[in-house]
């Protein structure tokens, strides 16, 4: 079935050790089964990747990423992001700053987030979840 689907950075992650490793894990077999749809990545995501040190030279960053969209910051990401942020520092349940601009986008951009770390995602009301392992 083909949808947009944003990739969180351990699901890259994994998925750069699984082809290091020549080696088919939940992160490969996810692109098999999704191999229609659109794959994307937050700025956040990208900047995550590029801070790294198995990326952090210019060409391998680039050629890592060149497969999918990078999804900008706009309004309603800026928007997103503060009401998400409120909502959960009030409840005190807050995550990570680059975690909540990812979902952020997600929300804005109206698309599942594919992640490992359920436990932590499922802290923000309305952020569509797809877990890979």
């Amino acid at each position: 079935m083909a949808r947009d689907l944003i990739l969180e950075t351990t699901f890259l992650i994994d998925l750069e050790r699984e082809a290091q490793r020549g080696d088919e894990g939940p992160a490969m077999t996810l692109l098999e089964r999704e191999s229609l749809s659109n794959l994307f990545i937050t700025f956040t995501v990208a900047g995550e990747l590029a801070a790294g040190t198995s990326l952090q030279e210019r060409h391998a960053w680039n050629e890592f990423i060149a497969p999918f969209r990078v999804l900008p910051s706009n309004a309603e990401v800026c928007w997103q992001y503060g009401k998400m942020f409120r909502y959960l520092q009030g409840v005190g349940l807050l995550i990570g700053s680059n975690d909540l601009w990812i979902a952020a986008t997600a929300i804005a951009n109206r698309m599942p987030l594919v992640m490992r770390n359920a436990k932590h995602f499922r802290r923000v009301p309305d952020l569509v979840l797809v877990s890979y392992r």
